[in-house]
């Protein structure tokens, strides 16, 4: 089993940034266990999308809407995921979701971070 605790969200001005942090905790071989973190979030009445993905070996991907934006990482040493938003909209405004894939493709999920974005 993994849990995953994201922290960090919170109410923000157009334009401006926050950072989010999601910790994974679990046993070693779970832990180890993961391929591929990422970020989702969801706005409400609207479908959970993906925001950004960062794989074991560094690799990322992200949505076309937060491209030029935001910046996924990861610090293996303290098993712990960050996404970096910057310049940020009201569009941006969801709950963000913190997941991790293992190599059994199954996903852990966090309970989610709000993140509201004023104009």
């Amino acid at each position: 089993q993994v849990q995953l605790v994201e922290s960090g969200g919170g109410l923000v001005q157009a334009g401006g940034s926050l950072r989010l942090s999601c910790a994974a905790s679990g046993s070693i071989f779970s832990i180890n266990s993961i391929n591929a973190m990422g970020w989702y979030r969801q706005a409400p009445g609207k479908q959970r999308e993906l925001v950004a993905r960062i794989t074991s070996g560094g690799s990322t991907n992200y949505a076309d809407s937060v491209k030029g934006r935001f910046t996924i990482s990861r610090d293996n040493a303290v098993n712990t995921m960050y996404l970096q938003m910057n310049s940020l909209e009201p569009e941006d405004t969801a709950v963000y979701y913190c997941d991790a894939l293992s190599s059994a493709l199954r996903h852990y999920w966090g309970q989610g971070t709000q993140v509201t974005v004023s104009s």
